[in-house]
């Protein structure tokens, strides 16, 4: 069976009651659905989720983020039909693609969302990405933004690369691609995140570092995160409105 679904915020009264029942973010942001892509046809799956904000006062903020989501959202399924196209001119094969978002804390000052990607060729793939809004101001948080200076980036790391190494002795299931770790000489082994690193304030205030499949790691370990603690940030900090 050959299904291609896209479906908007307003397409049907089915649909908008469903997204009534979502619950509230807060007292006054709503996440909600926006659109899906949706595709299925044998061989070839997709189903993308785009999300949306509402209730922020800030409308260039909010603005920003839905156009950004909703690019997204389109450019993924684009390149999943000119990825089947492709391969349906070649003989075929296996395509999927899932997309979606989580709301990873919500308190009174803080809003994360995480938006994830999913592609399965022949080996699957995991991408995260995550968005910070500080609630009361009305502002994007940005890893720089809470810092003095670009000292956190080794400061961060080295706790990082601490981490590892010491989930690794707990148990070496846990392998990860630093010094200190056992492994092959031609992997490139992770010495410091990027200024901009993806990273999310979870809901105990604390500073959380995400690392993509296979960005530190092998595959098998999935996305991995590391929570930070806050007593070795203190000094570096802007303030402590966000981590404490």
């Amino acid at each position: 069976a050959f299904l291609i679904m896209i479906a908007g915020a307003n397409s049907s009264m089915a649909f908008a009651a469903a997204l009534s029942k979502i619950p509230v973010v807060g007292d006054i942001i709503n996440v909600l659905t926006f659109r899906e892509y949706r595709i299925d046809e044998k061989t070839y799956d997709s189903h993308i989720k785009v999300p949306e904000i509402k209730g922020l006062e800030n409308k260039d903020l909010e603005n920003s983020l839905n156009k950004k989501y909703l690019d997204e959202g389109k450019q993924l399924y684009e390149d999943f039909i000119a990825d089947m196209g492709n391969l349906k001119e070649n003989g075929g094969g296996h395509l999927g693609v899932h997309s979606g978002y989580t709301v990873v804390t919500d308190n009174d000052r803080i809003l994360s969302i995480s938006r994830y990607t999913v592609n399965t060729v022949a080996s699957s793939s995991t991408t995260m990405k995550y968005d910070t809004i500080d609630k009361v101001n009305e502002v994007l948080v940005t890893l720089p933004s809470l810092f003095k200076d670009d000292s956190y980036v080794n400061i961060i790391s080295e706790n990082i690369k601490e981490q590892m190494v010491d989930e690794n002795e707990s148990d070496p299931n846990k392998v990860y691609w630093v010094k200190g770790i056992e492994q092959s000489s031609l992997i490139d082994l992770f010495e410091e995140i990027s200024q901009d690193q993806n990273f999310y304030i979870n809901s105990e205030n604390k500073l959380v570092i995400s690392f993509d499949k296979y960005e530190v790691a092998p595959g098998y370990m999935g996305i991995v995160e590391f929570v930070i603690p806050t007593e070795i940030l203190s000094e570096l900090l802007v303030g402590d409105a966000y981590i404490k």
